[in-house]
């Protein structure tokens, strides 16, 4: 990577500032400084870099598109809630240079290495918080602070012996190779140590045959466990020698562990493994509510940045909510609010650029409000022009048997046939049958019984439409029908009809329709006909989104919601909590395409299944499942923690499924230490519908006087886990790595 770069520090279209950025040489700390003054503005960790985006992938940068060429721009996103970085390079190649080292610089903390095995710029970054006065040297003093920082609260004696042990020179200070063997005794693993042993005969290393029992006897490994074995030597056994000769050491033994072989999420469900080629209402589709929002509902900002990430989150069905704007311009934003308002062109530019990750991303789903007057004109055409022919699919694609109407046509179209389109969801003037074979003469039905505040809104819009009809010629009306027509035209699979009824919707709807419930009426639906609601959910797409009460962006628990199947579980992406650690955990799998397919009990038209009573459930009995809680490693503090706090750490796991299933256990807390706590517990779980389980482990601070603090927690579907010791690697609230954080476990499955 080159240093001290000369690049356009950009935070607005007219704010643009040339600084001058430089990698520190620790590869560690970026600074950057006024051209103009020379003053060091300002520095930050790769440790503090979530993610880098290439070209126009922030509000700022796209409106700088015809200004700047993608090649030289590119933005540096952080955890939390940090703003991001947005940069302007002098040229393609130095910004490509910048992109791919901060890139490679961050590539290894995706599953960090404790112990001997730690990475020297991790030790780095400890180094450097702990030298005080910038020596290059750490007393014992600083050791102790260092501690602290490390949220350790070790006895001093025994600190001192560590410390005297590393200090070669016996110089009273650590420095260079001293400080790595200080922090190698600091994070040694016994409980790996340990294991590593047991099956190792000399207690130095594990030959090829005693990798392969580990692996078959705790890991269940038992599909080509030999050529596995080769491979884990092969990419984690650090020394050439003991490649050479197949046998694994110790360091390479914990290097397997932290691993993401060694993780609790099965790799093979990381990548795209589950059928692609069943109908769209076979699948939970991650979904987002009022996407454009990235605050409150009432006066909270709108911007593309909250598509832009909701699409980086494997988000597949996003909210677009047009609106007259000035000038003949649609207009995205909350109605009949105070929010912000983003140009409905930047919106569909942003999923152009921003909708498919790999070829085998599956579509996304727009769900777009149309302007109610002359704005249609602006609208038709832009998704065509900017999205160049992905958007929607177009009535002559759609495989529709030419049958009696009378059956129940128009089947819905696989993700796997629609990769690279994007459908359009909204009202639409006749049935799917009449577009095929001519204009129908369908009246859009805008009523709806749910007393939603979508509903409601719908019925203002349309309201308002019919009004201005009144007050214009004929010739005029007939052109904002044959308008209509056409934005009518360009809805296919996802046709919105108002939902009066499960035995109503079996009579007269189609499997190209889909209906929308608030919150509260999915929840009276669940309770008073939940095998109908599966059912109906088998062969019709169901949208579920928040009440109108959640004026400040909460979420509700999606949980019950994908019990009866629903698919499009709307929610508030931009607020971390529980519900969307859920939400976050049933998409991680699949290739995070956003596409999980729901189990064949849910998919089946005549299933007798009600969540209500798991017994329902065809297939074996309940499954139990056993978690040994063992230790974990170098916790992070609390935010907004006070200088020499030190946690106490418990974990909680819980478990989200069925009524029947839900549950939760915790762990004893352990006193002041955060860096190397051991539990040695074991907590037990019943799991009677285990298809529908997530697993949720959380770390908490322990307080005896006020609500328990959080610190990290790790989600996932139980049919993702792997058994065996595993590391857990922790999340933080809203949803981003916090390295090297982790829980080390042992997983046991019985039927």
């Amino acid at each position: 990577m080159q240093q001290g770069t000369l690049m356009r520090k950009v935070k607005s279209k007219s704010w643009k500032k040339q600084r001058y950025f430089k990698l520190q040489d620790d590869c560690m700390t970026i600074w950057y400084q006024s051209k103009r003054t020379g003053k060091i503005e300002s520095a930050f960790s790769i440790s503090d870099v979530e993610t880098v985006r290439e070209g126009h992938q922030s509000e700022v940068l796209q409106s700088l598109a015809e200004e700047f060429p993608p090649e030289r721009c590119f933005t540096i996103v952080f955890y939390g809630r940090r703003g991001n970085l947005d940069l302007i390079a002098g040229s393609a190649e130095e910004a490509q240079c910048w992109v791919q080292g901060l890139r490679q610089l961050i590539e290894p903390r995706s599953f960090p290495l404790t112990s001997a095995l730690v990475s020297r710029t991790w030790i780095r970054d400890w180094f450097q918080k702990a030298d005080k006065n910038k020596d290059g040297r750490m007393n014992f003093k600083e050791v102790q602070r260092l501690l602290k920082m490390m949220n350790v609260d070790m006895n001093e004696d025994h600190a001192l012996r560590l410390f005297q042990a590393a200090d070669k020179s016996e110089s009273g200070t650590l420095e260079g190779e001293e400080f790595v063997l200080f922090y190698k005794a600091l994070t040694q693993r016994e409980e790996v140590q340990s294991l590593f042993q047991d099956f190792s005969e000399d207690g130095k290393k594990l030959t090829l045959l005693e990798l392969v029992d580990f692996l078959r006897q705790e890991q269940l490994e038992d599909e080509g466990t030999e050529e596995l074995a080769m491979e884990l030597i092969d990419k984690y056994e650090p020394s050439e020698t003991a490649r050479a000769r197949h046998v694994l050491s110790a360091d390479g033994f914990l290097m397997y562990l932290c691993s993401p072989e060694g993780s609790i999420f099965n790799p093979r469900h990381r990548a795209l493994w589950q059928d692609m080629s069943q109908p769209l209402c076979h699948y939970f589709i991650s979904s987002s509510h009022n996407t454009y929002l990235i605050e409150d509902q009432i006066r909270g900002q709108s911007s593309i940045e909250g598509y832009i990430r909701a699409l980086k989150r494997g988000c597949r069905c996003l909210e677009v909510d047009c609106w007259d704007g000035p000038n003949g311009e649609p207009m995205v934003y909350h109605g009949h609010t105070f929010t912000s308002k983003i140009p409905f062109r930047e919106v569909v530019s942003t999923l152009g650029k921003t909708s498919w990750g790999s070829n085998s991303s599956p579509p996304p789903l727009m769900g777009a409000s149309p302007p109610s007057s002359h704005p249609q004109r602006v609208f038709l055409p832009i998704p065509s022009q900017v999205l160049k022919g992905a958007c929607g699919v177009g009535p002559q694609q759609c495989r529709v048997p030419r049958s009696s109407k009378s059956q129940v046509p128009c089947p819905s179209p696989t993700p796997q046939e629609l990769k690279h389109k994007i459908l359009l969801k909204g009202k639409k003037i006749g049935r799917l049958e009449d577009t095929l074979d001519g204009p129908g003469d369908e009246v859009p039905d805008v009523s709806d019984d749910d007393n939603g505040a979508e509903a409601e809104e719908e019925r203002r819009r349309v309201k308002g439409s019919h009004q201005e009809g009144t007050q214009h010629s004929p010739a005029l009306q007939k052109d904002k029908e044959s308008l209509a027509q056409a934005l009518s035209d360009c809805v296919v699979y996802c046709k919105s009809v108002s939902f009066r009824g499960f035995q109503e919707a079996r009579s007269h709807s189609r499997p190209s329709e889909i209906s929308s419930l608030a919150e509260a009426k999915a929840r009276k639906l669940i309770r008073d006909a939940g095998n109908k609601f599966v059912r109906h959910n088998a062969w019709q797409l169901t949208r579920i989104y928040p009440s109108g009460m959640r004026t400040d962006s909460s979420n509700y628990g999606p949980q019950e919601m994908w019990n009866v199947g629903c698919q499009i579980v709307a929610l508030n992406f931009q607020t971390a909590g529980t519900e969307m650690d859920l939400c976050d955990g049933l998409f991680s799998q699949n290739g995070r395409c956003g596409y999980v397919l729901k189990p064949p009990f849910m998919r089946d038209e005549e299933t007798v299944f009600n969540p209500s009573d798991p017994g329902s459930r065809e297939g074996p009995g309940p499954i139990t499942l056993t978690i040994q809680v063992i230790s974990g490693q170098q916790l992070p503090k609390v935010a907004n923690s006070k200088d020499g706090d030190v946690i106490d750490p418990l974990v909680r796991v819980e478990i989200h499924g069925v009524p029947a299933d839900q549950a939760r256990q915790e762990t004893k807390y352990i006193e002041n230490n955060g860096f190397n706590p051991r539990w040695d517990e074991t907590l037990q779980f019943q799991l009677h519908v285990p298809e529908l389980a997530l697993v949720r482990f959380v770390v908490e601070d322990y307080d005896k006087t006020s609500r328990n603090d959080f610190v990290g927690q790790f989600t996932l579907a139980f049919a993702n886990i792997k058994p065996g010791y595993r590391h857990i690697h922790l999340l933080s609230k809203d949803g981003t790595s916090i390295p090297p954080s982790s829980l080390f476990v042992h997983i046991h499955i019985t039927e």
